[in-house]
């Protein structure tokens, strides 16, 4: 497998919407193995196709190394979408893409999502706590929201430095990352 450059803020294909999934083929399956690489490398938890460039539905997640959620296997979710969100409840969110910026986020507590699975077969998941949180970050992505988003308008503005200093690439971070369209994997190993 392949690990793949995470795109930066600043990119486009963060603020895109992605395409659902039309089957499965060696592309597909690929890819999909190259984001869980890719995850893994970077210590995430999700990772949805947007954030290495690609405009598709498709999303990674693995919590598995937290205690609680060891027993919750690694998932690829294809084309997900969710169909209900129960309470809320505020966590401290960080993403692959915006590195060294953290705050709270207020998310739904609990929610049933509708995806495809690697075989295509349509699935039903009810997520509660941190894959609730996980699931809905990575879904925001595929719509092209980012966590940023869910701030107010003067946390925002009090990110600003912060977030310009990573779209220019001005981060250590200990993996892959695309940069205006320039590939920084030798600089970030």
């Amino acid at each position: 497998m392949t690990i793949l450059p995470i795109h930066l803020y600043g990119r486009p294909a963060l603020k895109k919407k992605a395409k659902a999934v039309q089957g499965i083929d060696d592309d597909l399956r690929k890819l999909v193995g190259d984001m869980f690489d890719t995850m893994r490398n970077a210590h995430g938890i999700g990772l949805a196709a947007n954030q290495v460039g690609i405009l598709k539905r498709v999303v990674v997640v693995d919590i598995s190394d937290m205690d609680e959620w060891k027993d919750v296997p690694p998932m690829a979710l294809l084309n997900p979408e969710v169909l209900k969100e129960e309470g809320t409840w505020v966590m401290e969110e960080g993403c692959l893409s915006i590195p060294e910026v953290r705050d709270d986020i207020e998310r739904a507590e609990s929610i049933t999502v509708t995806y495809r699975d690697m075989d295509f077969k349509t699935q039903k998941l009810k997520a509660k706590g941190l894959l609730a949180r996980v699931l809905l970050h990575e879904i925001d992505h595929l719509n092209g929201v980012l966590f940023l988003d869910h701030l107010g308008a003067v946390k925002q503005k009090l990110l600003k430095g912060r977030l310009n200093k990573i779209r220019r690439g001005e981060v250590e971070v200990g993996y892959p990352v695309t940069v205006d369209g320039v590939s920084m994997i030798e600089e970030n190993k």
